[in-house]
């Protein structure tokens, strides 16, 4: 970082149930009870506690959890809450750091009745954003530097999505689909000539994109899928010639389950279903023969990193890649651990302190 001070967001981005995580509402409630105990019996340990995960990955969620102790961190004294985040000591890496398995990514030192109750909370954050970080990172690696677009919204439910689009936005990848996906870095949604524009305009992708177009073209790039009717050769050709210097890229889109009718005479020695390099190669010659070089090719549909490396081995003229639901699979499950008590060790076995140099203290 060349001694640059890395920065944090701001505990407001979040905008927190705080109320709610403090009264224990989204935490699992064996850790409630714990809190509970620990305060009925005026029992206030000082514990070290130690977060970690067991694979190679790209951390996200950090500030997030680190807002979530910031701001829900104390206790409840006669119905007032008494906060109690300056009495912690809390050390921890950055969003986007590259992680080894078993790394300490988080510690938290203090009164162990003041941040029980957050266990749930942190690991939850740490481990959705993380699964993101990780899968993007894989394919922005995969891609070489090529255009990673994140299409993941549909697949998922509506509230991830702010978070999730940090993550993804962290890890490399260059745009995202909604609004909301884009707020925390003051960004916009991107997207293309859907297939439900067309469909209005009867079946026509050159007339629904002009329309578009026409709306659209001096605040995005303007991005057309052009497999409505099977025959993405064609309909690339139409569009761009409709669209001219206005069209920044066509989106390649084949279903799984389907043959564009530019390959319906060469089947036979490859598989020839979905978005395949076959297609591309014939669209991009297509385009090329026709005078429009500057038009760039989007692919999307059931693309993951081995997918996108197959591409990129094969030196498939692609631009850009347009990913889903792949994003979101996986795991990418966190730990805590108490490691120690009033300065003493006392951990479960196999679970000793590991410090770790990396981490930086977060005031």
């Amino acid at each position: 970082m060349s001694g640059a001070k890395r920065t944090r967001l701001s505990p407001d981005t979040f905008q927190l149930p705080v109320a709610r995580m403090r009264e224990g509402y989204y935490s699992d409630a064996y850790f409630n009870f714990t809190r509970e105990v620990l305060v009925a019996d005026e029992q206030h340990p000082e514990v070290l506690v130690q977060v970690f995960q067991r694979k190679r990955s790209v951390l996200g969620g950090m500030d997030e959890a680190l807002a979530i102790l910031r701001l829900c961190t104390g206790r409840f004294t006669s119905g007032e809450w008494e906060d109690g985040w300056s009495a912690l000591k809390v050390s921890a890496l950055y969003d986007g750091d590259e992680i080894a398995p078993w790394e300490t990514v988080l510690t938290i030192e203090g009164d162990y009745s003041l941040f029980s109750h957050l266990e749930t909370l942190y690991l939850g954050v740490l481990a959705r954003r993380t699964l993101i970080s990780r899968n993007v990172r894989d394919v922005v690696t995969a891609a070489r530097g090529k255009l990673i677009l994140y299409f993941p919204a549909r697949f998922d439910h509506w509230q991830v999505q702010t978070g999730d689009g940090w993550a993804a936005h962290i890890a490399g990848a260059i745009g995202v689909s909604t609004d909301a996906q884009a707020s925390w870095w003051g960004g916009r949604g991107m997207g293309t000539v859907p297939h439900g524009l067309i469909a209005a305009y009867g079946g026509d992708t050159a007339r629904a994109a002009e329309r578009f177009a026409d709306q659209f073209a001096d605040q995005v790039n303007v991005i057309v899928l052009v497999d409505f009717e099977n025959d993405s050769v064609r309909t690339a050709l139409e569009v761009a010639d409709a669209l001219g210097e206005r069209l920044w890229g066509v989106r390649l889109d084949t279903a799984g389950t389907m043959v564009d009718r530019a390959l319906w005479q060469e089947m036979g020695r490859f598989s020839p279903t979905g978005v395949v390099p076959e297609l591309v190669w014939k669209v991009r010659a297509a385009l090329d023969d026709a005078g429009h070089e500057s038009v760039r090719i989007v692919v999307s549909g059931g693309f993951d990193a081995e997918r996108i490396s197959a591409f990129e081995e094969a030196g498939v003229p692609v631009d850009a890649y347009g990913v889903g639901s792949s994003l979101l699979r996986g795991v990418s499950d966190f730990t805590a651990d108490v490691v120690r008590v009033d300065g003493k060790p006392c951990a479960k076995v196999g679970r000793g302190e590991a410090p770790n140099a990396r981490l930086e203290n977060v005031d």
